[in-house]
């Protein structure tokens, strides 16, 4: 088994703190993400790399065990560490799932699901991860950028299947076949001012009864929309959720709003 070193692979010392641990796996996640290196084959082994450091090494007792083999067996201590620990084990309570869906969120990029299937097979889904709270984030969406990859697939239904044909293809096999949630499309209103400098915007999600907090970036236009991935419809039978997309209106200063509404007036 080719030797590793943890604390290497995410470029902290030993006696980094939790939050520096957490900082290096986001960039680093971020810089070997497979949709972001199409043309580099090595990044996928380097972003497992990656996500196994952070998963172990983020984790209190899971560090503190690989610490002492570390100590104990020096530049053996992966080989030992893996004799004890299965990936399952290893992901086990991580919340390397949420990391992944805040970028898929915010970026565009594939999630965990599709992501951890390249990578670990079905299986994947043996791994528990925490479940946390669902914090939004957006990114400008401009038409072609940022689509999902392989969505139909990802969902399990062949793509182009139709209704009828995925309600022949129910009633011969008695299967029920994954459904992608549909878009859900809404509108917020903000100021000039604020659309130029960004920041954070709380929104209230009423199909899912959820509070967001949505990444306005700085220099959004009029009429722009930001894709919220997986965030609109739930699928169903296991299939992928839908996206919500917000469409960005301005609000007009009440001098402007009073003097189309006389103009209105005058008009009729």
């Amino acid at each position: 088994m080719a030797q590793q070193d943890y604390y290497q692979i995410l470029g902290v010392d030993q006696l980094a703190e939790a939050k520096k641990i957490k900082e290096a796996y986001r960039e680093l996640a971020f810089k070997y993400h497979p949709d972001r290196n199409e043309k580099n084959p090595d990044s996928a082994e380097m972003m497992k790399s990656v996500n196994e450091a952070y998963a172990v090494l983020s984790n209190v007792q899971k560090r503190r065990d690989y610490d002492t083999m570390r100590n104990r067996f020096g530049e053996n201590a992966y080989g030992e560490f893996r004799n004890t620990y299965t990936e399952q084990d290893i992901f086990n309570g991580s919340d390397v799932h949420q990391i992944f869906e805040e970028m898929a969120r915010s970026f565009g990029l594939r999630g965990v699901d599709s992501i951890f299937k390249d990578f670990y097979g079905s299986g994947y889904k043996g791994f528990a991860f925490k479940q946390h709270g669902i914090h939004g984030s957006g990114f400008i969406y401009r038409g072609g950028f940022g689509k999902r990859r392989g969505k139909a697939m990802a969902s399990g239904t062949p793509p182009g299947l139709g209704r009828l044909a995925r309600y022949l293809l129910q009633k011969v096999t008695g299967l029920s076949l994954p459904q992608t949630g549909q878009d859900i499309r809404d509108t917020i209103h903000l100021s000039p001012e604020f659309a130029r400098s960004g920041g954070p915007y709380p929104y209230h999600h009423h199909r899912r009864s959820k509070k967001l907090v949505v990444s306005i970036p700085a220099g959004t236009k009029d009429g722009q929309q930001i894709r919220l991935s997986q965030m609109g419809a739930a699928g169903k039978n296991g299939g992928t959720d839908g996206d919500l997309y917000l469409k960005v209106k301005f609000k007009k200063p009440l001098l402007e709003k009073t003097k189309d509404f006389i103009v209105s007036a005058f008009s009729r």
